[in-house]
């Protein structure tokens, strides 16, 4: 099997395994869980029910109909992105997986967007709210309030996390190699 089989098939199976994962968790706890309902697991540690009708941390800088064509947008050129690193500038296979967790975590978060809304009956196509339920309170004061980490997020929003920050820390240069010819 040629490589770019290998990894065109690695980039299908990371984003159908983490949109499964992803998923999988999101309807457990929209189904299980009243909205803001949370369960401490440990002291550092809650799975809550959040619905964030905007981008990460709940910024909301877009209409919710733009924002949603925009990850769709955005997803199509990472496709493409990816597409190109594997048949034209033959990129290592970690960073090519790297944009597979982000595309996997865009189209985790672009799901509830589009459908969810529609599914669980409180709005209309493109128009629903991301599910988000991991919380870490690291850091509280005396009082018990939270200084570090207050985000509420999900599977998605980790793959994105992770693999950006992969990105840095090792593919810096593979970015700027994309900019020029491949040898």
């Amino acid at each position: 099997m040629r490589k770019e089989t290998k990894q065109s098939l690695m980039v299908a199976a990371i984003v159908i395994v983490a949109l499964v994962i992803d998923q999988a968790i999101k309807l457990y706890i929209a189904t299980h869980y009243t909205l803001g309902e949370s369960h401490e697991v440990t002291s550092w540690f809650w799975l809550c029910f959040v619905e964030n009708n905007g981008m990460a941390f709940g910024i909301e800088w877009f209409d919710k109909l733009a924002l949603s064509l925009f990850r769709l947008l955005a997803v199509g050129l990472l496709g493409w992105y990816a597409h190109m690193l594997i048949h034209k500038q033959h990129a290592p296979t970690g960073f090519i997986a790297t944009i597979a967790f982000i595309i996997a975590g865009a189209l985790g978060n672009i799901i509830d967007c589009v459908f969810y809304g529609k599914l669980f009956g409180y709005a209309g196509w493109f128009y629903g709210r991301v599910v988000d339920m991991f919380y870490f309170p690291l850091i509280r004061n005396s009082a018990g309030e939270v200084l570090f980490f207050r985000p509420v997020f999900n599977f998605a929003d980790s793959c994105i996390t992770c693999a950006v920050a992969v990105i840095l820390l090792f593919y810096l240069k593979e970015i700027n190699k994309t900019d020029r010819p491949a040898d």
